[in-house]
């Protein structure tokens, strides 16, 4: 039990970067780097009590500081997609990187997950905790408002990964952080994931345009492929003739979670009103027994099956990773909320706390 560190390599930039390991009683341990703020290694058991890494990425900080998919990333300032690159904030127009087509995917070409971070190391109340933080700058990848940001990565004996997110700026501004983990409950490198059974309790997606931007409208999943309230395998539905889905090439699509009365909920304005953490997803793998549940206070998720890793580039240990090799749970606002004034968040205040929290739990079956 207990947290160590080890180096982690050195950038073309010349720093020095820390690999963090952490360590349950049960053994699970979740490996963190100071460089982008990264989950490198979930290692958890399955039913007979082998270990596995359940997460891709590299085995080194050079992988990292190209990680075209985003292989375990934190994603900043705003995560997902923004149409035309450009938003508004108190009458005056914000435009930012176009690399997504004409669109902004994850804050252009450097998000969070490429700059370095302070660290600060707490273990206490049988729980460890690597927080990583940094001050964003007025307008770095063009976003307005220096933001004081923290994520906390914490260990807990009932193998749970939290992530905690808080924030801070000086102006008003736009926020919207996740997290872009791939699992494969196999194992990373175990091929793939379409055999993996999926719930997602959400009865509606935002519906999208061919380029994945929210058209600000709802999709009912009743009937649809794009329904996991029942658990089902991914790849049962993945191939069916839904132009959602041929417009993500699979599954990469915005749910709109549903919410208990104790929990987060939308008010009249369309703003996002805090309330409790709550399931809001599973993850299961029938042959080692794994399973992860996701818990969030964010109203909603992109749930994607991973579909456009190349089958070229090397991960972990020289394995070549496939598409659908994975699946990702990323929580978070909605994509294009800032361009959609009834999508709850997305925006905060200048001087006004922003906190957040999302669990990965893990244990078998």
């Amino acid at each position: 039990m207990g947290i160590t560190k080890k180096s982690f390599g050195v950038t073309k930039a010349g720093e020095k970067t820390t690999l963090y390991t952490m360590t349950n009683k049960n053994g699970m341990k979740v490996s963190v780097s100071d460089f982008g703020a990264v989950i490198v290694d979930i290692i958890v058991p399955d039913r007979e009590g082998r270990f596995a890494d359940v997460n891709l990425g590299y085995d080194d900080v050079s992988g990292y500081e190209g990680n075209a998919p985003g292989y375990g990333s934190f994603l900043g300032r705003v995560a997902n997609r923004i149409a035309g690159a450009k938003f508004t904030v108190n009458g005056k127009t914000y435009e930012v990187e176009k690399n997504d087509g004409g669109n902004c995917l994850h804050s252009g070409g450097k998000s969070y997950n490429k700059y370095i971070y302070d660290t600060e190391i707490i273990e206490e109340n049988g729980s460890m905790t690597v927080e990583f933080s940094r001050l964003s700058p007025h307008m770095e990848q063009g976003f307005p408002g220096n933001l004081d940001l923290t994520v906390g990565y914490t260990l807990t004996d009932d193998n749970e990964l939290m992530i905690e997110y808080f924030a801070v700026s000086d102006e008003d501004t736009v926020l919207n952080l996740t997290n872009h983990s791939y699992f494969n409950l196999k194992g990373e490198g175990s091929g793939t994931v379409l055999d993996h059974q999926v719930w997602i309790n959400a009865d509606r997606i935002t519906a999208t345009d061919a380029g994945l931007i929210p058209t600000g409208e709802y999709t009912d999943v009743t009937g649809t492929p794009m329904d996991f309230r029942t658990m089902k395998k991914i790849g049962q539905d993945i191939g069916a003739d839904y132009e959602p889905l041929k417009q993500g090439f699979g599954y990469d699509h915005n749910y709109v979670l549903n919410y208990s009365p104790a929990g987060g909920i939308f008010d009249g304005d369309g703003s996002f009103m805090d309330g409790d953490v709550e399931k809001v997803a599973e993850l299961y793998e029938e042959t080692s027994g794994r399973v992860m549940e996701v818990f969030t206070d964010l109203p909603g998720m992109q749930f994607y099956s991973a579909n456009h890793i190349d089958g070229v580039e090397k991960g972990k240990g020289g394995k070549v990773y496939h598409s659908r090799d994975a699946i990702c749970f990323e929580t978070q606002f909605f994509p294009n909320t800032l361009n959609i004034p009834s999508f709850p968040g997305g925006r905060i205040e200048g001087g006004k706390e922003f906190e957040s929290v999302t669990i990965y739990k893990f244990s078998v079956r």
